[in-house]
């Protein structure tokens, strides 16, 4: 027995290692052919970094949100690598069945800490395989978050961890009966069962079992470690070594989640000049190795748990798109083409050959046959990702928001897009109009741009625009950013009218930028279209900097003498659109400025009394949390807050909130396009939101609003909803409970606000 477990474990071990070692440098070598990135983008602040990766596997950050689960695979996670020592351990017992490491083999603490989480990483892989049994599918459908998952993998990486748990709990009690343990004690509190069961054996039957269980621990360890070297696409397994890179290189190295801005476009690692071209420049992603090493190495990390398909707004209404499924054939697709790409295959942009017949003579069939395959493509094309997949993404970042290993799923989609668009001019029909528009008229509708300021005639103050009434922004306290919904969009212009009336109440002395203000090109940079976005963008900066009295040089830029600090520079926004654009996005065209949600400055307003809400509002209200607010920029509070101060209100959570809750359906240039499969995603969310039986559904961004208000609408009209229900801003709720009711004259009163200041 002695014998042939030693011969069995050390073949098995010097195979598995050398099998290893070969498997990461063919990984490292595949991760390389992704395209460099911008220089530093990904390696600036190691102390910050590290310390992100020592945060997020020791406090498990994202896990933990899912209760059980998290702390489960807490105690797998930190078992597989603490545990380490018992491999070795079992290696000296096949030659001396109780033999102990040296200096710390048999000091109490450690072998306490080995009993310890020698049984809580049993029971945690348990739980988890209970957990995955209750939640596999049992027929076709979507409800299971393991959907589409690779069952017969994560089998036997369960199994695995389950053998080898049980034998350093078998091997423990093994050595407290070759050690004649007597009774409990700190150094056998979990294995003394055993050791009281092992008890009556023989020296020689307990050493033979000692030699097997020793086999059958090292056995299990390596033959898992050449099957995986042997498969290295098996993300399952080897999630739990790329995640710390994939973690370290993420995108903030504060740790933050990579949402709210996106990434400029690059090619070869440098940003695109539009207006200068390099030949070689590659627009968008149109082949697996078109993307950066970064997205090879989010590809190969994705573990298949499915926490990002469970909480995407398209799978949940029966659309094409799960980012699981998308990141695992991009995932496939990359392995299976890697070989063609190693041996230096290639296709330019014009779809010719790089590699000489002879440089691909000894590539696989299957790998050639891999490179031919469109990366966008129908069914019928044989393409990798169907377009409906790419277009059915909403942006709305829940599957970044909940991935444990920080993939980057947006980037990635935009990114196919963005080929779509700039090269083939593929993209929904519906988008392409939006797109004219934003070229022609500055916003989505088409409207003229003096049509921006016929809100202003519907309210009873004046409302200062800057290079008409005020000369530069250093008049006023902030810029109010408007947005093209809330100038133009009759439902978006009541929040519009509400926020400035509020404003005019406080005192707040405020103007806005009129018919100089285009759409910040949100929508345009979602679809795809970086170089509109680009040029909306510029536009908008010279305007903003100039109002900010900012001097430009002759290309545009800010003289260094006038350059003034952020925080002169205030910006409120009512849509999370253009919150996000021109805090998040607009630094990367030279436009820095400080730039608040205007829940955030209502909010403050009433904190410090000069906004008062005495007039009830009566009602249970649900608050849907929108999702370039809330995921992309983090503000859950402000709305919430100010909702509890208005008397009569009662709020109700939706099942699916703050972090976790679900699309309208606008993002991502969505509003813009047709929903024809599955169910429309904002029928979906007021589903959720009437299940509360609510008086009043409220939101905090234009988009959300006319999403939800369709709606509900729709659903009165089908008897669905009760005919009392509104769909309202924040900002309109604050502004009722603000104003006293009118009198019998019918004058509304506002002897319960401070006498506002005259705006200048």
């Amino acid at each position: 027995m002695q014998l042939a477990a030693i011969i069995v474990s050390l073949v098995l071990a010097v195979v598995g290692v050398a099998l290893f070692g070969r498997a990461i440098a063919q990984i490292y070598r595949f991760v390389r052919l992704g395209q460099d990135v911008p220089a530093g983008t990904r390696t600036n602040d190691w102390t910050a970094r590290t310390a992100t990766v020592i945060r997020e596997f020791l406090g498990h950050t994202r896990m933990n949100r899912w209760g059980v689960v998290g702390v489960a695979h807490w105690f797998v996670a930190v078992g597989f690598f603490t545990l380490v020592l018992t491999l070795v351990n079992a290696f000296g017992q096949l030659f001396q069945a109780d033999w102990y490491l040296p200096v710390i083999g048999d000091w109490t603490p450690y072998e306490v800490f080995t009993e310890l989480v020698g049984l809580l990483t049993t029971l945690g892989i348990l739980t988890l395989i209970v957990i995955r049994q209750l939640s596999k599918p049992t027929r076709p459908g979507r409800k299971s978050r393991f959907a589409g998952s690779n069952f017969g993998q994560a089998y036997f990486v369960e199994a695995v961890i389950l053998i080898i748990g049980l034998c350093i709990l078998t091997l423990r009690g093994l050595e407290g009966a070759l050690h004649h343990v007597e009774g409990y004690e700190a150094a056998y509190l979990v294995s003394y069962p055993l050791v009281a069961a092992f008890k009556g054996l023989g020296l020689t039957t307990l050493q033979n079992l000692t030699y097997l269980v020793a086999m059958i621990k090292i056995a299990t360890s390596f033959i898992w470690m050449i099957t995986v070297s042997l498969k290295t696409d098996m993300g399952i397994a080897w999630h739990r070594f790329l995640a710390f890179p994939n973690i370290w290189f993420k995108r903030n190295a504060d740790g933050s989640t990579s949402l709210g801005a996106l990434q400029p476009m690059t090619s070869g690692g440098k940003p695109i000049n539009f207006e200068d071209p390099g030949e070689d420049d590659v627009f968008g992603v149109s082949q697996i190795e078109h993307f950066s090493w970064k997205g090879l190495l989010d590809f190969s990390t994705c573990t298949e748990c499915g926490r990002c398909q469970s909480q995407c707004p398209a799978w949940n209404t029966g659309k094409p798109l799960s980012p699981k499924l998308l990141i695992m054939s991009l995932r496939d697709h990359a392995f299976a083409k890697a070989p063609y790409l190693l041996a230096g295959g290639g296709k330019t942009m014009e779809g010719e050959e790089k590699a000489s017949e002879e440089q691909l003579a000894g590539v696989p069939a299957a790998a050639l046959a891999e490179a031919e395959r469109p990366l966008v493509g129908t069914a019928e094309e044989n393409g990798v990702i169907d377009p409906d997949v790419l277009w059915s993404c909403t942006t709305c970042g829940a599957c970044v928001e909940q991935c444990p290993v920080d993939i980057e799923h947006v980037d990635h989609i935009v990114d196919m897009r963005r080929y779509q668009v700039m090269i083939e001019s593929a993209f929904p029909s519906e988008a392409g109009t939006m797109l004219k528009n934003l070229e022609k008229k500055g916003n989505p509708w088409g409207l003229a741009k003096k049509q921006r300021l016929e809100w202003t005639k519907e309210v009873d103050f004046e409302v200062p625009v800057v290079g008409r009434d005020i000369e530069d922004l250093s008049e006023v306290e902030y810029l109010y950013w408007v947005g093209c919904a809330g100038a133009l969009e009759d439902r978006a212009k009541k929040t519009t009218k509400a926020f400035a009336e509020l404003l005019h109440i406080a005192g707040v002395k405020f103007a806005i930028m009129g018919g100089d203000e285009k759409c910040t090109g949100d929508s345009a940079r979602r679809l795809g279209n970086e170089p509109l976005f680009q040029e909306l963008g510029m536009e908008n900066v010279m305007a903003l900097n100039t109002a900010f009295g900012e001097e430009l040089d002759d290309e545009g830029k800010v003289t260094p003498e006038s350059k003034k600090p952020k925080s002169a520079k205030k910006i409120v926004a009512t849509c999370p659109h253009c919150l996000n654009t021109l805090a998040n996005e607009y630094p990367q065209l030279g436009g820095d400025y400080e730039v608040i949600h205007h829940t955030q400055l209502l909010q403050h307003l009433v904190d410090e009394g000069r906004l008062i809400p005495v007039t009830p509002v009566e009602g249970i209200i649900t608050y849907h949390d929108p999702c370039y607010l809330g995921r992309h920029n983090k503000i859950y509070t402000p709305p919430r807050e100010i909702i509890g101060k208005v008397p009569g209100l009662r709020n109700e959570e939706m099942h699916r909130h703050k972090e976790r809750g679900f699309c309208c359906g606008a993002g991502g240039a969505r509003m813009w396009m047709e929903e024809r499969i599955g169910k429309r995603i904002n029928n979906e969310r007021v589903d959720e939101a009437l299940s509360l039986d609510p008086d009043i559904v409220s939101t905090a961004c234009p988009f959300c609003l006319v999403m939800l208000t369709d709606s509900v609408n729709g659903k009165k009209n089908d008897g669905k909803a009760k005919e009392s229900v509104q769909v309202v801003d924040v900002a309109q709720l604050l502004l009722d409970s603000v104003k006293t009711p009118a009198d019998p004259a019918g004058e509304a009163e506002t002897e319960s606000t401070p006498e506002p200041e005259p705006v200048k």
